[in-house]
């Protein structure tokens, strides 16, 4: 009987990974490595190897410790964006839509993960002016930046009416996410989703909207 010429098929070795999910498997390496490991420990070869990711990949994202930290502090702030594109529709939508935006933002910044950062930059050690900056840069103000866009585009379309949406959006975001984030760096109080917010998002927007607080007439 004649054999076939055709080569018998080789075993393939396993798929490569989507693109995504090794950028994701390093922002969940380099988390874990400065929350549990500290910032000196957090090194690129330290981050590949906890990740399973080849170093030379690790470099497509990143090009040392300091955009790798930056990237996954954004990461923080890039997950409420899409809160932010919601249409507004009418004046009576614009506090139930601001709860959607607070409530996205502070499932975020109030996990146990972005805790813990806001527990390490509370100490001392390498870099740490380095981290600070990024930190600040790319999730406080980033966010406020964020909430301040979005005030302007309502009142742009005549939808509020706001005299200093920077000023606004500070005393909101240090109402809803400021005080809780102390409390919870602190140990007094659990992070969210353990702590529900929707309450206190609900207390911030009652003052707001004049319902919780008001001077009575002599």
């Amino acid at each position: 009987m004649e054999q076939s010429a055709q080569a018998p098929s080789r075993p393939r070795g396993r798929p490569a990974r989507p693109e995504h999910e090794l950028r994701d498997a390093a922002l969940r390496a380099a988390t874990w490595l400065l929350l549990n490991e500290g910032y000196a420990a957090t090194t690129m070869e330290a981050v590949a190897k906890h990740a399973g990711v080849a170093k030379k990949s690790l470099y497509k994202y990143a090009a040392n410790r300091e955009e790798l930290v930056t990237l996954v502090i954004r990461s923080w702030t890039d997950a409420f964006v899409p809160a932010f594109e919601v249409e507004v529709a009418s004046a009576q939508q614009v506090l139930p839509a601001l709860a959607e935006i607070l409530q996205a933002m502070a499932a975020r910044v109030l996990s146990a993960d972005a805790v813990g950062m806001f527990r390490l930059l509370s100490t001392q050690f390498p870099a740490h002016a380095e981290m600070l900056a990024v930190y600040q840069r790319n999730g406080i103000e980033r966010s406020t930046a964020l909430l301040c866009e979005w005030f302007e585009r309502q009142r742009d379309r005549g939808l509020v009416r706001v005299e200093d949406p920077r000023a606004l959006c500070g005393l909101l975001l240090s109402m809803v996410i400021a005080e809780p984030l102390r409390q919870m760096a602190l140990g007094l109080i659990a992070p969210a989703p353990q702590w529900d917010v929707a309450p206190r998002v609900q207390a911030a927007l009652r003052l707001l909207g004049g319902q919780a607080f008001a001077v009575t007439a002599a």
